[in-house]
Order: structure tokens, then sequence, then C-alpha cells
């Protein structure tokens, strides 16, 4: 599975809760928030003021060691 910047959240965390970590780092604290599932990486990357480009290499790093 390769992680984009236009995934939504959700579709991320169905396929491994434990990418949440990823999502803490940069601050994003709501992921219960039914809202926050529903933003795209993109998205949450531009609210938190975080580079996308490096939290979407963490990610597709994660889900290349599983």
């Amino acid at each position: 599975m390769t992680i984009t910047k236009d995934m939504l959240i959700g579709q991320v965390l169905d396929q491994d809760p434990e990418a949440a970590q990823y999502f803490f780092e940069i601050g994003m604290h709501c992921l219960g928030c039914p809202a926050s599932r529903g933003e795209s990486i993109e998205e949450a990357c531009d609210v938190h003021g975080t580079d996308c480009d490096a939290l979407l290499e963490k990610l597709n790093r994660h889900f290349a060691d599983q």
C-alpha cells in the first residue's frame, strides 16, 4: 500500500491503526473525531503546520515494513 497526500486519514487507520502514532507526532490528537478521519493527509498537515512529504515518508516506511 502506498500512502499519498490525497488519501483520507481514515483509510490509513483502517489499514493499520498503529499508524496513528505518526499523526500524534504532528500534534493531531483528535483521531477519534469522525471529522478528522475524513480529512486528507494533506489537509491535516496544512492545519497542523507540518511537512506533508515528511509524514508521507514515515507512513510509507511504516507500511513497507509490514
